[in-house]
This record gives structure tokens, C-alpha cells and sequence, in this order.
């Protein structure tokens, strides 16, 4: 079976149970859609624990792009050719930006860390693909973190801006594909109706994922077979 999330943000213990609700196997597949990291308490973890399964697909998400950037530069050794430009005024702002964003509970967890589980983390984080496609029962579907401007929708995926897919917010009005679903996460889906506040959301061609758990709501899972609907909190 395939099967869609986004947005767990840290909060690995909601991961496990959506997993072994739907019973996860080595025969099944799972994609992530991004904003792996921040505000929920274990991003290592969940890192750790994705990283070790072939079977599930990471996208990148803004946070996750963000998180990489600075622990990148965090954890970069400072000599005395570099100090001067290690830890440089961009790098502080960024820093303080992402920690009031909800980084600072990465950075906590990443902190207990070791050195090479660190390098294997940022290792991971960079295998995080903008986008994929996957078909599944005669279906085809488009998965990015943010969404696509609409009056890009025609353009091929690897021609869209990579920035755009991260933080563009679809409009949810309007469909996009006459035989594709568009799968979205990065907007809670209470913002779209306040009526699914913690459950996904469909309407006009769109899958919307991100169910809050970054805010003190749920997980949500979809599996695209049957859009049978999954929840963990």
C-alpha cells in the first residue's frame, strides 16, 4: 500500500503510532511531504528512524531547508582561517529567526546527539527530493511540501522554482489538473476550513495533509488506494 504524510515536526511518538495503525511493512510505501523537523520535541529521532527505512520517501519542507542550512554551518569546524566568518551577523539572525520558529527544539535534540549521528542527519537531510509523482490504481498524484502558484501549474516539476514548492500556499479553490491530485502539506488544514480543523482535506483536485500536528493537533495519513484516513495525537 502507499501511503501520505506531512508535517510531523518533530513529533515522533505521533509517527509510531500512525505506523503501526496502518500495520507499516517493507511491502508498503510511504511519503513524507516535508516539515520533518521543529517544534515537536524528537526531529532526531524521527530523522533516525526514517532514515533507516528504504521504503519512505522524504520531500523537503521549508523547515526542513532551514534546519539543514544553519546546523550545517553550526557544526562546521572553526579555525583560525574561518572564525572570523563562522558565525558572521547572517548566520545569528537566521539562527534566532529559526529558533523562535520552532528550531529550538531541533537544535535540543540534535544537541544530544554524537558528532557522526550529526554528519548522518545533515547526510539524510540532504537526500530530501522538492517533489515526486507517484501513480497508484490508475491515479496520478503530485507531491510537494508547499504547492504550486497556479499560474504555474502547467509547467513541468523540474522547472518550478524550488522555493515555490517549499512555501507556496495553493489555491485551494481552483483545480489544477483535470487526472492529477495535487498533495499538499505547510498549510494546516484548519486554515483552509475551520471545519477540518486536524483532518485532511479534499476539494477540487487538492489533498491538503498538514493536520497541525506542529501546533498541538494531529497527525493525519492518507493511503492513496482507497483515501482511507489514518490520525495519531
Amino acid at each position: 500500500m502507499t501511503y501520505v504524510m506531512s508535517d510531523p515536526h518533530g513529533q515522533y511518538q505521533m509517527y509510531k503510532k500512525i505506523l503501526a495503525e496502518i500495520g507499516f511493512s517493507d511491502d508498503d510505501e510511504l511519503y513524507v511531504l516535508g516539515d520533518v523537523v521543529d517544534r515537536g520535541p524528537e526531529s532526531s529521532q524521527l530523522l533516525h528512524d526514517m532514515s533507516l527505512r528504504a521504503n519512505v520517501y522524504p520531500l523537503l519542507g521549508n523547515h526542513d531547508a532551514t534546519a539543514r542550512y544553519i546546523l550545517r554551518r553550526l557544526c562546521q569546524e572553526i579555525t583560525e582561517e574561518n572564525y572570523a566568518t563562522a558565525l558572521d551577523g547572517e548566520l545569528l539572525s537566521a539562527l534566532a529567526m529559526w529558533q523562535f520558529d520552532g528550531g529550538q527544539a531541533t537544535l535540543d535534540s540534535f544537541k544530544l546527539q554524537s558528532p557522526d549521528e550529526r554528519d548522518a542527519l545533515l547526510d539524510y537531510l540532504d537526500e530530501f527530493e522538492p517533489y515526486e509523482t507517484v501513480e497508484v490504481g490508475g491515479k496520478r498524484f503530485v507531491l510537494v511540501h508547499g504547492g504550486i502558484p497556479y499560474d504555474k501549474r502547467t509547467y513541468p516539476l523540474d522547472r518550478q522554482d524550488i522555493a515555490e514548492l517549499l512555501l507556496t500556499r495553493p489555491d485551494y479553490s481552483k483545480r489544477y489538473y483535470n487526472n492529477t491530485y495535487l498533495v499538499t502539506g505547510h498549510t494546516p488544514t484548519v486554515n483552509i476550513d475551520p471545519a477540518s480543523s486536524g483532518r485532511i482535506w479534499q476539494a477540487n483536485g487538492h489533498i491538503a495533509l498538514d493536520c497541525g500536528a506542529g501546533h498541538g493537533l494531529r497527525l493525519g495519513c492518507l493511503r492513496l488506494e482507497d483515501f482511507a484516513e489514518f490520525y495519531a495525537e
